[in-house]
């Protein structure tokens, strides 16, 4: 395996001159499950200003970013309230509906925000007639308070901020209850846009059996699925085992081996999910993709675990029920420990955490040095001003370029440019990081979501151009690596990875077919 410019020592030994440094809790919120594994590898607690590498806490007022050392890392990325708000969340995926037609985009529940859709959700309401159920949300709520199901004008709260959706009332039912699943989900970087889901997840039943009459609708504990609402139940029942089928929470991979022996394909369900997921954080990439670069140093210091719920209807259809940027880690049983502990272990190693030299923790605005055990070690970080005259000209040449084919977009990788390199090298070294997680975006299958990006970015095409070419031939490290020993990452003139040349020639054939035209 090919480590990254990182420690990758959660549930190993820290490396040489690691006891100078330090992951910070700051806050209280800091889940036991990441404080554990932090201990577990050795990693010291710290609450000094300045002397930490990674925190794990609240999220924070965009500006807040500007004070992170290009060193440190911390687990939020500023601007995904835009999807971990309920009213921005359906706001954004409304308008990509929109833009790219309810085939692409229609596994969201007719959602309307008010009062600003208070018009449009009585005309809803009332060509839906009387039968026709509501789920009520505050905005910004969790564990599942302020929620209501309702089914009467005159049970609608007047005089706060709401959400109020088409309730989903026939959604596939075990032993008669309802359930939702918790997919966690973590980016490591919105630029280049990188994406992995954790092989397993979590299911929430509620704990009475559903039934859609009018009169069950004030029942909670039937109709809703979070686990704060339904531990206070008497009936609920508890499970410890992450490979049984009992009791009101299991395993995501219990549940995939369930519905695999009543012949339900579970592989295409999975796709459906990931197909859900890339394009929600997709919705959310133009807002934090401006406030990275408005408020952040380095594209290394932010990384982000998500809580996305979905919920099956009666045809085994997945719906996205809202996003946490923020998800429960408290683990109150051995299922919760079991699948929450490997993936926060195998989520802190994704994140590759650095160890800059001693005097460049001393000064917290300074550059960080990775580490000689990458792909391309002794690499510096990257930040905004890296970027040749070169390097700039290549990338505007792909960007412009209107109705680009396959053919065309594949020649992105006939002349490698140092950051080219550092990019490719980077992901490189992540993917084999990635434990129990998998890379949705990208991957070799990928390249259509390219077209729901509000705008493209090169180092989108790169990754996709790559992943297509080499996705079953991860040996072509060992050209990266050649790349990285010969200094290519930390910049070069050499003509061969220059494009330049490549660029001029390439127009000058254009105007020579214009030219015959």
């Amino acid at each position: 395996m090919i480590n990254s410019g990182s420690t990758n020592t959660f549930g190993g030994q820290p490396p040489l001159g690691f006891k100078y440094l330090g992951l910070s809790t700051i806050c209280t919120i800091t889940p036991n499950v990441v404080k554990q594994t932090i201990a577990r590898s050795h990693f010291r607690v710290t609450k000094k200003s300045h002397d930490w590498l990674g925190c794990w806490g609240h999220h924070m007022k965009s500006p807040g970013f500007k004070v992170i050392g290009s060193h440190q890392k911390l687990n939020h990325f500023p601007g995904t309230f835009q999807i971990g708000r309920k009213d921005r969340l359906w706001r954004n995926l409304s308008k990509m509906q929109v833009r790219f037609g309810k085939q692409e985009f229609s596994f969201f529940p007719r959602t309307f925000v008010l009062p600003q859709d208070i018009k449009l959700l009585r005309k809803a309401w009332e060509d839906g007639g009387s039968k026709q159920k509501w789920i009520i949300k505050p905005p910004a709520s969790a564990r599942g308070i302020g929620i209501q199901v309702i089914h009467k004008w005159s049970q609608m709260p007047r005089k706060r901020p709401l959400l109020v959706q088409k309730y989903l009332h026939k959604p596939y039912l075990i032993s008669g209850s309802k359930f939702d699943l918790r997919i966690y989900v973590y980016v490591t970087s919105y630029n280049p846009l990188r994406i992995y889901m954790f092989s397993d997840g979590l299911v929430r039943f509620a704990s009475c059996k559903y039934s859609s009459s009018l009169k069950t609708l004030s029942n909670k504990f039937m109709h809703l699925t979070n686990y704060s609402v339904n531990k206070k139940n008497s009936e609920y029942q508890t499970n410890s085992d992450d490979k049984a089928c009992q009791g009101h929470k299991w395993a995501l991979k219990a549940l995939w081996q369930y519905l695999g022996m009543k012949g339900i394909n579970t592989t295409l369900l999975w796709e459906k999910i990931k197909d859900i997921v890339i394009k929600t954080i997709i919705a959310s990439e133009p807002y934090v993709s401006s406030l990275m670069k408005m408020h952040v140093r380095t594209p290394y210091s932010c990384h982000e675990l998500f809580g996305f719920d979905i919920m099956l209807d009666e045809n085994l259809k997945p719906w996205i029920l809202e996003v946490n940027i923020s998800p429960s880690l408290h683990s109150n049983t051995g299922l919760d420990v079991s699948i929450k502990g490997q993936m926060i272990k195998d989520l802190l190693n994704l994140a590759g955490f650095r160890i800059p030299p001693r005097e460049d923790v001393t000064t917290p605005c300074s550059s960080a040095s990775s580490s000689t055990n990458s792909l391309c070690g002794g690499n510096r970080e990257r930040t905004k001003l890296d970027l040749s005259a070169d390097e700039k000209l290549k990338r505007a040449f792909y960007l412009t370029q209107r109705y680009a084919n396959q053919d065309f977009l594949s020649t992105v990788l006939d002349v490698l440019t140092p950051e080219d390199v550092r990019v490719l090298a980077e992901s490189e070294d992540e993917l084999n990081r990635r434990g129990e997680f998998e890379r949705i975006f990208p991957s070799p299958s990928s390249s259509r979501y390219l077209n729901f990006f509000e705008c493209p970015r090169y180092l989108n095409i790169l990754l996709d151009q790559w992943e297509q070419k080499y996705w079953n031939n991860r040996t072509t490290c060992i050209l990266l690596r050649t790349l990285c020993q010969e200094g290519v990452h930390l910049g070069t003139s050499d003509p061969a990875h220059m494009v330049r040349n490549c660029i001029m020639m390439e127009l000058n054939v254009k105007l020579e077919e214009v030219l015959k035209c």
